[in-house]
């Protein structure tokens, strides 16, 4: 009799385990799916009625959270609340946004002292932090943020990357989203955390080596050998001695669903194992609530089979026009084979696969593809784009198209464009050898000779003036920088991505425009008038000759703002001081012919003068990299610090690059692509 209590003990607890209820003592619980759990929800997270747990909806601005609604004792008794106990968890997401490239903003585990997170904001605070409180150690938060958009602020690596939190969102260690493969070659395997897939996540932290570890894989996968993050952090002085475990979410500008679809955690031991059989199924990219309710009262009522094969019908055709749907308006119909079919991008990407990402900026993703007629392979730019303003547009997609004319040894070849609701894509020819940008700051590549180096700068500076002088008419790229130089399969440097670029008529005034481009690289008169000119594209000229010579990024930061580094000022200290050659390179290990590299540095200073009329033209550039023309001495100090502080404050730049002026180089003014056109 005994016995057969036991066992039936045993199977309702083994009920209630794999339904979902939480079901644990003081120190584990666990959640097959959410059905009848009893969170602790806030914001916009609500059980649905599959039993997946959404933290958000596809309003913006806004943040959802949910707790465990027990608290835990995460210090050990034994040392009198002292030291944090070993504890691990796992939870699988899946993370559904509408576009096909930019999600916002990413959830978080989190272990905080108590439920209260009303003063938290969304968007890039993921609703844990607020601007005050962000980094402050009162916080006693502990958490692991899946980050699908890049915020300089925070220091982030990139737009898709996992990361450590204590206390704030400057995250103490980050890896890019992906897991290492069990085989013996270990390699590396990329996950896009936007892409809908559903994936586990496990974060443990061993509370006598102190060492958090977090690894990442798709749903079914089993759990990895080598985690993505593995890192020293004593969470003693983090964690209360009762706590709660949470999950948060937040949503900014872009319309995106966060869901969790299960979660467990235990103390002192390893987190029980979720029961995948039992969990939700994972959220459809592009699902339409409104019409699976209407299917669901059509279908008991009519025939099943005719139901089903008019639903396998309509459904083909309509995933057939949403996966390929193009915006086209009869304007476009000028620029004839200029415009791809989308259709053709998709396939030779595979569907923008994550293993064919080639690079994340600031103005979306780059994909490698093979086109399927020609066989050409091409670099795919997918670029958001907001403004839908027909003029605007027209005006944009007509100055790819010239410059899609433009054939120059050292420019890459726009070989066309794209457009969809949402979205433009623009299509280059591909580059085997990447940017430049990869091969100087890639601790992992090896690193760049000093011919090489001077064959890109005579490269990039034979590409500008062809553009500023030799082509039709007058092209100032806006975006010079060593990310935005790509090396073909012999290396040469081919100057690429005129996403930015502005042309005019010769003998015509350009005109204002939003200040757009990258920090660092842009002309200090860019403030006052608002005129790109081939002056302009020279002062970024500059700082990449410098950026080249030195493999070293024109603005860069310490921990603290007085250990801000402006490259022009420190080499034109070393100039003066007499020791130019202290600013080479590192990785050159002094193999270079010093002669040639002082003439380089004293370009790059030159092309750097805050005054642009004081600046060479390309044509000049050219000459005195031939040794034509002697090169002039730098002007005596270029003061920086304090132009880039008045740009800031200037009425002519765009609000969106001040707020990020002196943060780390990055693109600014990309509320629009074509905003400014």
């Amino acid at each position: 009799m005994q016995l057969k209590l036991v066992s039936v003990v045993s199977l309702v607890l083994l009920h209630f385990l794999s339904v979902g209820h939480g079901v644990g003592g003081d120190s584990q619980f666990i959640y097959n799916g959410f059905h009848g759990a009893q969170l602790d929800l806030d914001g916009m997270a609500v059980i649905e009625s599959d039993g997946k747990l959404a933290l958000t909806n596809v309003t913006s601005q806004l943040k959802g959270s949910a707790f465990h609604p027990a608290p835990l004792r995460f210090t050990d008794a034994a040392t009198n609340g002292t030291a944090a106990r070993s504890f691990s968890a796992t939870f699988v997401f899946a993370i559904v946004t509408d576009y096909v490239t930019v999600g916002g903003n990413g959830l978080a585990f989190f272990v905080a002292p108590n439920k209260n997170l009303s003063a938290a904001s969304p968007s890039q605070f993921l609703g844990l932090f607020n601007k005050q409180n962000n980094g402050n150690g009162t916080n006693h938060v502990f958490a692991v943020e899946l980050d699908t958009i890049l915020n300089p602020e925070f220091g982030d690596i990139n737009s898709n990357h996992v990361g450590v939190d204590v206390n704030g969102l400057a995250s103490v260690a980050a890896e890019p989203a992906g897991y290492y493969s069990d085989d013996d070659a270990g390699d590396f395997k990329n996950l896009t955390l936007i892409s809908g897939d559903a994936m586990q996540l496990w974060v443990d932290y061993d509370g006598r080596s102190t060492v958090v570890s977090v690894t990442l894989a798709p749903l079914g996968m089993s759990r990895p050998i080598k985690p993505l993050i593995s890192v020293v952090i004593d969470l003693s002085p983090v964690l209360s001695d009762t706590a709660y475990a949470g999950l948060s979410s937040s949503t900014g500008p872009f319309q995106t669903r966060h869901y969790v679809l299960g979660w467990s955690l235990a103390l002192d031991g390893a987190a029980p194992p979720l029961d995948y059989a039992n969990l939700p199924m994972p959220p459809r990219v592009g699902d339409d609530k409104g019409r699976s309710k209407g299917r669901d009262v059509i279908l008991p009522v009519v025939a099943p089979i005719l139901a089903l094969a008019v639903a396998a019908g309509v459904f083909l055709l309509v995933w057939r026009r949403f996966r390929y749907a193009e915006v086209r308006e009869d304007w476009e119909l000028e620029f004839g084979p200029h415009r791809l079919a989308y259709k053709d991008l998709f396939r030779a990407t595979s569907g923008f696969d994550s293993k064919h990402l080639l690079g994340v900026g600031g103005f979306g993703r780059v994909y490698k593809g093979v086109l399927p007629k020609s066989k050409t392979e091409v670099a795919v730019k997918v670029v958001v784009s907001h403004d839908n303003a027909k003029q605007g547009m027209k005006q944009f997609v007509a100055e790819v198209v010239s410059i899609g004319r433009v054939r120059h040894r050292n420019i890459v070849h726009l070989l066309g464009y794209c457009r969809r609701k949402g979205e433009l894509l623009l299509v280059y020819e591909y580059m085997p050898n990447g940017s430049l940008d990869n091969w100087l700051c890639d601790q992992h590549a090896p690193p760049l000779s000093w011919p090489q180096r001077l064959r890109a700068i005579r490269g990039v500076a034979s590409g500008l003036l062809y553009l500023h002088e030799d082509w039709e008419q007058v092209v100032v790229h806006r975006d010079i920088k060593a990310s935005n130089v790509l090396l073909d399969g012999e290396m040469n440097a081919r100057l690429g991505d005129f996403g930015l670029s502005k042309m005019y008529d010769r003998g015509s005034d350009p005109q204002t425009t939003h200040v757009v481009g990258t920090m660092g690289y842009l002309a200090p008169e860019l403030a006052s008038t608002r005129r790109v000119t081939p002056a302009t594209d020279v002062f970024a000229f500059g700082s990449f000759v410098l950026e080249v010579a030195c493999g070293r990024r024109p603005i860069e930061h310490g921990a603290a703002d007085d250990n801000r580094l402006i490259l022009a000022d420190w080499v034109l200290e070393r100039w003066h001081a007499g020791d130019v050659g202290a600013t080479a390179d590192p990785r050159l290990c002094g193999v270079y012919d010093a002669e040639e590299a002082a003439a380089v540095l004293r370009l790059g200073l030159v092309c750097s003068h805050p005054a642009p009329a004081a600046r060479p033209s390309m044509r000049q550039v050219v000459q005195y990299l031939d040794g034509d023309e002697p090169i002039p001495e730098p002007a005596p100090t270029y003061r920086s610090f304090t132009m880039l502080a008045m740009m800031q404050n200037a009425d002519g730049f765009d609000s969106y690059a001040a707020s990020y002026l002196l943060s780390s180089p990055t693109s600014v003014g990309v509320s629009s692509v074509v905003s400014d056109r």
